[in-house]
Formats: C-alpha cells, sequence, structure tokens
C-alpha cells in the first residue's frame, strides 16, 4: 500500500477550511449563546437606557426637577411637561428622569458592598472548611433567617437616626449589609468545587500560598456565578431602596428618588394619577430589565439550563 493512501487528509486533520478548530471555552459558548438570546438584547437596552438617563439626563429632558411653582399645580401633560406636574408644580418627568441617577448610585453601590461581604466570607469558608465553614455557613443562615424587608426599615431607621441628610450613606450600608447572603453562597459552593480540581491541587504541590490560589486560580472561577447573582440583586436592591423611601426611612429630600416621588403621589392619586404613574413605571422598566439581563446570563453560563 503506497504512502499517499496511508497518510490522512489535511481536511481530515485541519477541518474543512484547512485550519485547525480551537477548542472554546466556557466564557466563549456563553457569549455565542447570548448573542442568540432576545431577552439579552431586550434586557441588555433598558439597562444602557437606564445608565444613559443617570449619567446624563440632559440628554432627555432639559426642565430642572426642583423647579416647582405652585401655581402649575396637577397641570395636565404638554409639549413641556409630558407628564404634568405634581402637587408643588414640579415637572414629573424631569423628576423621574433624575430619580434614574441616585436609584443607580444606591443600587452600585450597595452590590459593590454586598459583592466584597460574598467575596469574603464565601471564599473563607469555601476553601478552609472545618469549623470555619460551619461558623460563617451559620452566620449565613441567620441573615438569611431574618425579613429583609423588616430588618432594612429597622437597621435603615437606626443607622439614620437624628441625621439631616439625605440619608445616602444609611441606605447603601442597608443594602449591602443584609444583600450578600444569596452570593455567598453561590461564591462558596463554586470555591469547594474548584479547590478539589487538579490545577489547584499542583498548584499546591509547587508550594503556592493559600492567597496566592484563592486570588490566581480559585477566584477566577468563582467571578460567574457572583456576577450573574449580582445582577439579578442589583433590580432587588433598586427596588428596596424605593420601598425604604417609600415608607419614610429610606432617603430624604432633597434627594430626588422614585421611591419619594411615589410616596407622595400616593396622597393625591385621586386628583392625579400620572405623578405616581411616571416614577412607578420608570422602577418598574429598570428592575425588569436587570432581571431579564441576569436571567440571560445565569442561562448562558450553566450549561444545565441550555
Amino acid at each position: 500500500m503506497s504512502d499517499t493512501a496511508l497518510a490522512p487528509s489535511s481536511t481530515a486533520l485541519n477541518g474543512e477550511n484547512g485550519k485547525v478548530d480551537k477548542p472554546r471555552s466556557l466564557f466563549s459558548d456563553a457569549m455565542r449563546d447570548l448573542r442568540r438570546r432576545p431577552v439579552f438584547w431586550i434586557g441588555l437596552a433598558v439597562v444602557l437606557l437606564v445608565v444613559l438617563m443617570a449619567a446624563f439626563p440632559s440628554l432627555f429632558t432639559s426642565a430642572d426637577p426642583r423647579h416647582c411653582v405652585l401655581a402649575r399645580q396637577h397641570e395636565p401633560p404638554s409639549g413641556v411637561a409630558y407628564f404634568g406636574y405634581d402637587f408643588q408644580g414640579c415637572d414629573v418627568f424631569a423628576r423621574a428622569v433624575h430619580g434614574a441617577r441616585t436609584s443607580l448610585v444606591v443600587g452600585f453601590i450597595g452590590v459593590a458592598v454586598a459583592t466584597v461581604l460574598a467575596l469574603v466570607i464565601g471564599m473563607t469558608a469555601g476553601y478552609f472548611g472545618g469549623w470555619i465553614d460551619s461558623l460563617l455557613s451559620r452566620i449565613i443562615d441567620i441573615v438569611l433567617g431574618v425579613p429583609f424587608l423588616l430588618a432594612g426599615v429597622v437597621l435603615a431607621t437606626r443607622l439614620s437616626q437624628g441625621g439631616r441628610s439625605t440619608n445616602v450613606v444609611p441606605v447603601i450600608l442597608v443594602l449591602g449589609l443584609l444583600g450578600w447572603t444569596t452570593a455567598a453562597r453561590v461564591i462558596r459552593s463554586s470555591v469547594i468545587a474548584a479547590k478539589n480540581q487538579d490545577y489547584v491541587t499542583a498548584a499546591r504541590m509547587l508550594g503556592a500560598s493559600s492567597a496566592r490560589i484563592i486570588w490566581r486560580h480559585i477566584l477566577p472561577n468563582a467571578l460567574a456565578p457572583t456576577v450573574v447573582v449580582l445582577t439579578i440583586a442589583l433590580g432587588g436592591f433598586i427596588t428596596t431602596e424605593a420601598t425604604l423611601s417609600f415608607l419614610g426611612v429610606g432617603l430624604r429630600d432633597p434627594a430626588i428618588s422614585w421611591g419619594i416621588d411615589i410616596s407622595n403621589a400616593t396622597r393625591y392619586i385621586r386628583l392625579a394619577f400620572l405623578p405616581l404613574f411616571a416614577p412607578a413605571s420608570f422602577l418598574a422598566i429598570t428592575v425588569l430589565g436587570f432581571i431579564m439581563l441576569g436571567d440571560a446570563i445565569r442561562d448562558a453560563f450553566d450549561p444545565k439550563l441550555r
């Protein structure tokens, strides 16, 4: 038999196009899957629009949200004020647009605080195990067992007691201190699965310290599920901030918040419904956008859900 007959074809070696097919990573597979999901694009479009609105509100309205004239109280919508005016004569649309900045800032910083707590506690519990894992896991269970909204009301009231500020810092602390538990449990599970892998064992045998192993080898594998959980949690944080502000223990004037506007508008719902409809709609669409984005990312990064 000739050598030509024994040699495999170049197509079999290199594929139909004469190129070696490179193995795809989980990230590349997830991005390929995300590009085919309409839910991802809709959620991303909503999130980007809200972020743009928060960063550059002048692109959406030129009205001053704090310029209020009582003579315009409850005037109907017009070409100047798309949703009319509220009980103080403020432009409802302008306040709804400017309220996005406060909600996103509080939500993002609250998520950042929760991320730090979740990473420290979840990775410590998962990596070291033993009595450390048992102690930290019980702490997570205790915090999870406390009703989130009830604890938020009590903690926000305590942190803001006697203060005259807008209460931004107390609300951020409430969200961060109470919203880290779910992410910590996800990180702990990811660390337990990753620390038994061969590359971690090899790094440990080569003399790598625990800090280096956690930072270089385990942390990258724990970030993907953490980002998914926190993206979904961000929508919940924004809702919680609005709820606390609605109840009077969250943000205060002169801060512009959707929760504050909803609380003020409920007193005059029989006279005008647009001052309530506008901030409530902005809040609902924003939270829906983050939830849709988080769900799409979760489905893409979890092979079991494909």
